[in-house]
């Protein structure tokens, strides 16, 4: 058994005295501590003071039953595995609960100990992956990847740092950027990253339908409830039950389902179209727009209340021109994509190619990133990308500062003059012109800022002398 498995403390809840003691000898026979609490009340303030890493609950208790007891764990976002132990009449409820609240299992009493040690042993191994590969996603962030996305700037560890935070709660996420700034991929993210990852994850473009057919997308219909409704379909936030819905440009939202989206959010229940029921879902939902949707709340096109509700965290992505730091990355992560896709062999971008890519103002973001990188990747095939298999604007457009363009005086351009002395012009020139920035200053040279401040150093320091 793994070491850290056979320390394993295991939260033993049953009203029973006898049955609680049986149980907790059982447990700690399998070389577990076991935690005893008679209660679910008891329960909760074991949780509250112990570190619990799976728990075996009685389901019918008076007072906080053990139905209550997997809610409240749940609403923590604790990932602890249960085990739900029912009597023989009481096998459907205990198989809803596994299935509404994700328990691991069910196990019918008399408990048979090898049955629950098996189950113990597979609840605990599985707890311990899903916690090792939280660490390496973790591990990959900081080393500028995490899931599908990559990047090492400041900026984007930013980002990286509030998808790990928001994750693991089930509140609204409000994920704002310029269009093709990979909004999709931050919502994707936050789902693999959540509890709800086993769940459905599952995207609609709010501005992609009119209200009407908005609706009927969203909550479902009745078979009849208006012409051409032949049959009962269940809307995406019932398809997002136990998983994610992702409201993509959530700013086009017509105002009158938006107050039908509130009351969904408060109420964590749908009434399809045409429908007198209303159907209770289990859905994390994170919304994306481009739009500013405090002004849109100003101007009386977005309900102040909504968007309090989904913004209970918000994350805001830079656009490309503020992480040019990433394009290596970025590019090398698209390549490898669309190598796949095309059967292409393109390893990477030429020093001109990159050059002219951060010269570039991006109004796409990286939608037209991988878009230049496709036409490019097809055309060259294999090897490197050239600045002849860019689309004409970026070859014509292609223009390092010329030195004879600089201000008179600015480099000693006069025969003889030395190598350094001009490479100290040059970058005290682009410095001037970018306001001394320096980070765009490292960027446009296509140097590290350590380089760049070791240089400027070294020029000060020759001053001096």
């Amino acid at each position: 058994m793994n070491s850290s498995i056979s320390r394993a403390r295991v939260l033993v809840v049953e009203d029973d005295d006898e049955q609680l003691t049986d149980l907790g000898q059982m447990v700690a026979s399998f070389g577990y501590t076991a935690v005893p609490a008679s209660s679910g009340n008891r329960a909760l303030e074991a949780l509250s003071s112990t570190k619990i890493d799976a728990v075996v609950t009685d389901l019918v208790m008076p007072g906080f039953d053990g139905l209550s007891l997997l809610r409240h764990i749940k609403e923590r976002g604790d990932a602890i595995p249960s085990i739900v132990l029912t009597a023989f009449g009481s096998i459907d409820k205990a198989m809803s609960v596994v299935l509404d609240l994700k328990a691991f299992w069910f196990l019918e009493k008399p408990v048979q100990p090898k049955v629950l040690k098996a189950l113990l042993e597979r609840a605990l191994l599985q707890k311990n992956l899903i916690a090792q590969t939280d660490l390496m996603s973790r591990h990959l962030s900081h080393q500028g990847v995490l899931c599908d996305m990559v990047g090492s700037s400041p900026a984007m560890a930013q980002v990286f740092y509030a998808i790990r935070q928001a994750a693991p709660a089930s509140v609204s996420v409000l994920v704002t950027g310029k269009s093709g700034t990979g909004k999709e991929l931050v919502a994707r993210a936050i789902h693999r990253l959540s509890p709800r990852a086993g769940g459905p994850f599952v995207a609609i473009n709010c501005a992609a339908l009119p209200a009407t057919l908005m609706e009927s997308e969203l909550f479902g219909y009745e078979k009849g409830a208006f012409t051409g409704a032949l049959e009962r379909r269940a809307g995406c936030f019932e398809q997002a039950d136990g998983g994610t819905l992702l409201l993509d440009e959530i700013g086009e939202m017509a105002p009158e389902t938006q107050a039908k989206l509130l009351r969904v959010l408060e109420d964590s229940k749908v009434r399809r179209l045409g429908g007198k029921a209303e159907t209770q879902v289990d859905v994390r939902v994170i919304a994306a727009t481009n739009c500013d949707l405090e002004s849109a709340v100003t101007k009386q096109k977005f309900r102040e209340d909504l968007l309090y509700r989904l913004k209970v965290f918000a994350i805001p992505l830079p656009p490309l021109t503020e992480r040019l730091h990433d394009l290596p990355e970025l590019i090398a992560a698209i390549l490898a994509t669309l190598n796949k896709k095309h059967g292409c062999r393109v390893t990477d971008v030429s020093d001109e190619v990159l050059w002219r890519f951060k010269q570039h103002r991006w109004p796409g973001n990286i939608r037209e990133l991988r878009n230049v990188l496709e036409r490019a990747t097809i055309i060259a095939n294999e090897g490197t990308i050239e600045l002849r298999h860019l689309p004409g604007g970026f070859q014509s457009d292609f223009a390092p500062p010329p030195v004879d363009s600089l201000e008179s005086g600015d480099l000693p351009i006069q025969p003889g003059a030395k190598l350094s002395d001009l490479e100290e012009a040059y970058i005290r020139r682009t410095l001037k012109l970018n306001a001394n920035n320096k980070r765009k200053t490292a960027e446009i040279l296509g140097i590290s800022e350590r380089t760049l401040y070791s240089r400027l150093a070294e020029y000060e320091s020759r001053q001096t002398v």
